[in-house]
Formats: structure tokens, sequence, C-alpha cells
């Protein structure tokens, strides 16, 4: 039963993984309007082009942080005593970045259909995944 709650952990966090990748790219390649792979491409206008490079410069660094977590998630099952650490600290973020959706103060953006995938992984996900870890970090959890 332990090799399997190991071998389940590995394979969630190398699927969550490719998602936050491929959400990353999306918002790191498109900027603000993003290459519309999760949805409806955004047609803007701003009213200060120089404001909206500025803060679409921004949003393309947190897609590229993103998927630094993405690529991070694939590669730390290969290892998971050298990178659990890392892990917690990762589960730790994205659960406070799922906090931080909170503050828009409209529950029906934050638990509606487009977001609800999104703020569950981010809110109940990885608390859990954090606990799971913590489970099979007693069981020989070693490279390979």
């Amino acid at each position: 039963m332990e090799r399997a709650s190991l071998t389940g952990l590995r394979v969630v966090l190398a699927l969550a993984g490719a998602i936050i990748t491929y959400t990353g790219l999306n918002v790191a390649l498109g900027g603000i309007p993003t290459l519309g792979w999760q949805g409806e491409k955004l047609i803007l206008e701003a009213a200060n082009e120089r404001t909206f490079l500025v803060q679409d410069s921004n949003v393309r660094f947190f897609g590229g942080l993103w998927i630094g977590i993405g690529l991070f998630f694939l590669v730390a099952p290969l290892n998971l005593v050298k990178h659990r650490a890392a892990l917690r600290v990762s589960f730790a973020l994205i659960f406070v970045g799922g906090l931080a959706r909170l503050s828009q103060m409209r529950l029906d953006v934050t638990f509606g259909p487009e977001i609800l995938g999104s703020s569950v992984a981010e809110l109940v996900g990885m608390p859990l995944l954090y606990v799971w870890l913590s489970k099979v970090a007693g069981v020989s959890i070693g490279g390979r």
C-alpha cells in the first residue's frame, strides 16, 4: 500500500507539473491577453499603453515563475527525498496564491466555473499534497 501511495504521489506531481507548465506558458508567452490556451484570448484596449506594457511585463514574469514551479513539479518526483523541503514550500506558496484570489472579494468569480478547478487545487489540493508527502516521507522514498 505504501508503494502504491508513493507511486500515486509521483504521478499526481508529474500531472500537476504538466498542467502548471502549460498554464504558465500561456501567460508567459501571451502576457495579459494570454495565448488563449485556456479559453478565449482577451482583446484589450489600454488607456495608457506604457502602463499596460509595464503590467504586461509583470504578468509575463509571473507566468515564467509558474513555468518554473511546473518544471520543478515534473522533476521532483524523481527524487522526493532530495526535493521534499522545496515541495513543501511550493505547496505552501501555491496555497497562499489561492488565498490571494479571495482578496478580490468576488466569490462568484473565485469559485465560478472558469476558476473553480484552480481554486480547489490551490486551497484544497496543496494542503492535501503537503499531508500526502508527509505521510510517505517515513517510507523509503529514495531516488528512483
